[in-house]
């Protein structure tokens, strides 16, 4: 009771315009006390109006009332102060505009600090007491404040909702049961909650696991960028390095070609220089011949002119070389071979630097990619590929533009080569395999090998681990008319699937996947691989009985 006189009190000597405790304590006429300070400005903000009220009991005073402060109930709100009742102790805060209320509480409201699931009551601290102190409330569940607590009234019979429905998954009170929910599967709200408990504690170790999950995600996901930075960095060296040094090489073969054109100018300019000069010494040898002729022409001594005239009609035979004029064609056949050089070299360049952007736009990181599911998706990763002749066994006749290979009893005349297999009848393709990859083969006869393989597999043994699937280095799959066998490092796989003269392979070579489909109308997957590839790959045939054919498939 001590605690409701002081909260009494303290409501006694507030000021009802900033709810604090008077300051400077003024009445008006109508009895009622405000601070000097709020009714002053609260009377400014109406003096427009020439009407002066009370905030409390609106009676109109005029003219303005002048305000005299109340010295007896200064002194009072003074000792309340020096007694320390004016402070609320600190589990008497009061509701804000956003805070739950208690119930309980009479004038201006204490904040809720609890909510009783039992008394669907909200109580502060004060009013919470009773419920820690009486043996009456010892079974009421408390709960943090709750704005909705009538939600667990039940709306048809006006009681609490202890029970639960679970053939219709809502709360109800202990009456539903009789009419409504009769024949229901019902619990106590208790117990459904310790199961629903349990779900909740499952579900929550899933989204952690999850969370964990994602954050080694994330993780390997934040490696993927160091190393996708890393290795643009070790790029962006090399390709400078490389262009450096192709500059280098190409001012080099410039000076070298330019200094050889000067060093043949100078040879050249010399030896007509040369030529020149015996023609020029030859052209005045003849003029001063024909100046002794004509002066022995006009001499009048015919004894002399008959004397003279042996001697000096006589000429010596030339030494200088015939000239013959040339077109002006002297250094351009070098300018000629260079443009042929240049045209090559721009070819060369058009052609790998298409493959030179291809490399790039398929750099891919470790990202969820789904594997196609139609036809159609798996054309969108189509690669055209022909077979390289230079690692054919001599055995193998290559056709159809290279994309055709036939097993034959008679050699093929095929120049020797160190990429050759030469006891093995297996041929490799020309392009290497990266990123996402799809292609299509035809087949015919008994026996074919279809395969994936690195490019360092060996090619010149006796062994039969230089074939397909018979070494860690390639995957095979070998195709015969009774279905299908896997092969990898020796170790074979049977796939039971019914004949397909056309296969599908989608290699994803970033996430290890190779995968082989029959292709008709719908694309049936017969085996996949799951593994790691650490090199491009290169597709291989290998038809394995005489007459037998593989072909790689246009597609586009």
């Amino acid at each position: 009771m001590a605690q409701k006189g002081v909260q009494l009190d303290r409501e006694t000597f507030s000021c009802l315009i900033c709810l604090d405790l008077l300051k400077d304590p003024v009445a008006i006429p109508c009895g009622h006390s405000y601070c000097m300070s709020c009714i002053k400005t609260f009377w400014d903000d109406k003096d427009e109006k020439k009407i002066h009220s009370c905030p409390q009991c609106r009676q109109t005073f005029s003219p303005r009332p002048v305000l005299v402060k109340n010295t007896m109930l200064a002194v009072l709100v003074e000792e309340l102060k020096k007694t320390r009742l004016q402070a609320a102790p600190a589990d008497l805060c009061y509701a804000g505009p956003e805070d739950l209320a208690c119930d309980v509480c009479t004038g201006r409201k204490l904040k809720a600090v609890k909510s009783c699931l039992m008394c669907l009551i909200s109580y502060c601290e004060k009013h919470l007491q009773s419920h820690y102190e009486s043996p009456a409330f010892e079974k009421h569940k408390l709960a943090e404040p709750c704005k909705k607590l009538q939600d667990n009234i039940c709306p048809r019979h006006d009681e609490v909702m202890k029970m639960f429905c679970r053939t219709d998954q809502q709360c109800i009170c202990y009456l539903c049961p009789v009419d409504e929910h009769k024949g229901h599967n019902t619990v106590s709200a208790a117990a459904e909650r310790t199961e629903k408990q349990k779900e909740l504690e499952v579900s929550r170790q899933n989204i952690q696991q999850r969370i964990q999950d994602r954050e080694k995600d994330v993780k390997l996901l934040q490696r993927e960028v160091e190393a996708i930075n890393h290795s643009a960095d070790k790029a962006e060296e090399d390709i400078e390095k490389i262009f450096t040094e192709l500059i280098r090489l190409m001012e080099k073969r410039s000076s070298d070609v330019k200094q050889q054109v000067r060093s043949q100018q100078k040879t050249e300019v010399s030896r007509v220089r040369e030529l020149q000069e015996k023609l020029e010494q030859e052209i005045a040898d003849l003029k001063r011949k024909d100046a002794e002729l004509k002066e022995l022409s006009h001499t009048e001594d015919h004894n002399l002119f008959l004397q003279s005239y042996p001697s000096l009609s006589r000429l010596n035979k030339s030494n200088s070389p015939s000239i013959n004029i040339r077109p002006l064609l002297y250094f351009e056949d070098v300018t000629a071979a260079l443009s042929e050089v240049g045209d090559k070299l721009q070819d060369v360049l058009r052609e790998k630097w298409t493959n030179i952007s291809l490399s790039v736009a398929k750099v891919d990181v470790l990202l969820p990619h789904p594997e196609p599911k139609t036809r159609a998706e798996f054309l969108k990763y189509s690669c055209e590929i022909t077979l390289d002749p230079n690692t054919a066994n001599p055995q193998l006749l290559l056709s159809e533009g290279n994309r055709k290979a036939t097993l034959m009893r008679k050699e093929q005349p095929y120049s020797s080569h160190p990429d050759r297999f030469i006891f093995i009848l297996q041929v490799l393709s020309r392009e290497s395999l990266t990123g996402h990859c799809y292609w299509e083969v035809e087949w015919s006869g008994k026996q074919v090998y279809v395969a994936v393989t690195y490019k360092d597999i060996c090619r010149a043994s006796f062994l039969d681990d230089c074939g397909f699937g018979k070494n860690n280095k390639s995957w095979a799959f070998c195709c015969h008319k009774t279905g299908y066998t896997f092969y990898h490092n020796s170790v074979s796989t049977q796939i039971s699937a019914p004949h397909c003269s056309r296969l599908g392979l989608y290699l994803d070579h970033r996430a290890g996947i190779l995968s082989l489909y029959s292709v008709s109308d719908t694309m049936t997957l017969l085996h996949r691989v799951q593994t790691t590839f650490a090199q491009p790959l290169y597709a291989g045939l290998k038809p394995f009985s005489y007459g037998a054919t593989a072909k790689f498939c246009k597609l586009k």
